[in-house]
């Protein structure tokens, strides 16, 4: 089970309540890393979804498909909100929502796959990746100096938040853009990850016309190689930051190419 992304999501929510009260009426209201959205409304997005996993809203078809279109629905129903409501949202659903993750580590249920609208499907258990990434990654790319506005430190992040955060991203990658990243990819590409969260995976093409890519662990050999630390990965896979700043490529360099200017993990 995916122990580890749950002991990650716990991490990260201690971490952002430290901060909270750090925090000034002024500095919640500073445009965040995240295009179009404020300190406040990072904070928002996070309880937006805590609130829907311990309470999950009625199916409507008229939402947004786009998962990042999405988020902005939820952030934007919040916009009106004092910044006492939104971290008040945050603290009352965020504990329940940890309990959820935990109990979705116990079999029967953790393996049973879940559908993400707009992310793809996952079993139960590695939903706790999924808050593990959230939590890390707007907090240390969107909130906090020196890419967010607010300048206040935490320690360095380790292997015991980082890996959890690019386990959730691997396994999204196939699924998240669809066939139009699955074009993109021809040949097996290494994508090689260094520093805390460090792994190694090849991404394989795929074998049959309606397929998928696949995310296998290792090299199998592929000549063609992508190099980045894990913590640049989490910033430039999201599109936060331009990936040939934070990349290298080793071998055919445009076999990587057109899959690293499609690549978006949201």
């Amino acid at each position: 089970m995916t122990r580890a992304g749950l002991a990650a999501a716990r991490s990260g929510t201690t971490q952002l309540a430290e901060i909270i009260p750090q925090v000034n009426d002024e500095q919640w209201e500073l445009p965040s890393a995240c295009d179009g959205w404020r300190v406040i409304d990072v904070v928002a997005h996070l309880a937006a979804l805590a609130s829907e996993a311990v309470d999950p809203p009625p199916p409507d078809p008229s939402l947004p498909k786009n998962r990042e279109r999405y988020h902005d629905l939820r952030v934007d129903q919040r916009r009106g909100w004092s910044h006492a409501e939104v971290l008040d949202e945050w603290r009352r659903s965020t504990p329940r929502q940890l309990d959820l993750l935990e109990a979705a580590q116990e079999p029967p249920s953790a393996d049973e796959p879940v559908e993400v609208a707009g992310l793809g499907t996952y079993p139960r258990h590695l939903l706790a990746n999924t808050m593990a990434f959230n939590d890390f990654c707007h907090l240390y790319n969107d909130m906090l100096a020196p890419d967010g506005p607010l300048p206040f430190r935490l320690p360095e992040p380790t292997d015991d938040l980082v890996a959890p955060a690019v386990d959730f991203m691997l396994a999204g990658l196939p699924q998240m853009q669809g066939p139009e990243l699955t074009a993109t990819v021809g040949r097996p590409l290494v994508l090689e990850l260094t520093g805390p969260g460090a792994t190694t995976v090849t991404i394989h093409p795929a074998t049959a016309p309606d397929g998928q890519l696949t995310v296998a662990p290792g090299t199998d050999d592929a000549t063609t190689r992508i190099h980045s630390t894990a913590l640049d990965f989490i910033a430039w896979a999201t599109t936060r930051k331009p990936w040939r700043d934070h990349c290298s490529i080793t071998g055919d360099a445009t076999a990587a190419t057109p899959f690293l200017d499609f690549l978006n993990i949201i």
